[in-house]
């Protein structure tokens, strides 16, 4: 009696399975190593509107990357109000941090990526902040 051949694997399939999981690490890859701008969803702050009229601006959320120039005032209840400057330090702003946010060191010189929120009274309250 004669044997039958077994059918063996069919090589097009195997070539695009490879593929596939091959894309699929890079795609992973990708993902994992890229760092991902923090608040891009949140729109940037434009300074010049808000030092022309800051009332106008109120109740809504920015975004603004900047470098610590001066601790301006702090209270433990209230936080610490820091200047700011903007634009490679040609515009300067005044940002409150919250108490909430006293964990999180910061010191002159240093950049930061701030979500901003403006208040009532037109004074700009950090919401987040990370290192840039």
């Amino acid at each position: 009696m004669a044997r039958r051949n077994r059918s063996s694997s069919n090589p097009p399939w195997i070539i695009a399975g490879l593929a596939i999981l091959a894309a699929a690490f890079a795609l992973g890859a990708y993902f994992i190593s890229s760092n991902g701008e923090p608040y891009r969803t949140t729109a940037p702050l434009e300074v010049s509107a808000y030092l022309e009229n800051s009332n106008s601006l109120r109740g809504n959320t920015y975004k603004v990357t900047g470098e610590i120039q001066n601790v301006l005032g702090y209270s433990s209840t209230e936080g610490r109000l820091i200047s700011v400057g903007i634009n490679d330090n040609s515009d300067f702003i005044p940002i409150l941090i919250p108490a909430s946010l006293s964990h999180i060191n910061i010191q002159k010189g240093q950049k930061f990526i701030f979500q901003l929120e403006v208040t009532d009274k037109g004074i700009l309250r950090a919401k987040d902040l990370t290192k840039a």
